[in-house]
């Protein structure tokens, strides 16, 4: 199952351009690591995979895998971040510098 989640940050420090930044995470639940043993002191997992929830997005059954049962914390999570930065121009003129001034 994977999951995207983008973030947009802007940054105006001139009054010529402006920055706007976007990171765009997608998160992937992997193999399942609960440790199905350890009330009898050893360690054994089910050999799960991968995360595929049992319900739609948004609702309890999405957190319970399909495959093994286990709640989606029991899975490791993997995360991949891209970054795209945009540089806007702004071509409007400063206020100061639109005033035209006529001798007469």
């Amino acid at each position: 199952m994977k999951k995207r989640q983008v973030v947009v940050k802007q940054d105006s420090s001139g009054r010529s351009s402006s920055t706007s930044s976007s990171m765009v995470r997608t998160v992937r639940y992997g193999e399942c690591q609960k440790n199905h043993a350890a009330n009898l002191g050893g360690y054994a997992v089910d050999g799960c995979r991968e995360f595929m929830a049992s319900g739609e997005e948004g609702t309890t059954e999405a957190l319970t895998c399909a495959a093994c049962g286990c709640h989606r914390n029991f899975h490791r999570r993997e995360v991949e971040t891209e970054k795209t930065v945009r540089r806007v121009l702004n071509t409007a003129m400063p206020l100061a510098a639109s005033r035209l001034y006529v001798d007469s």
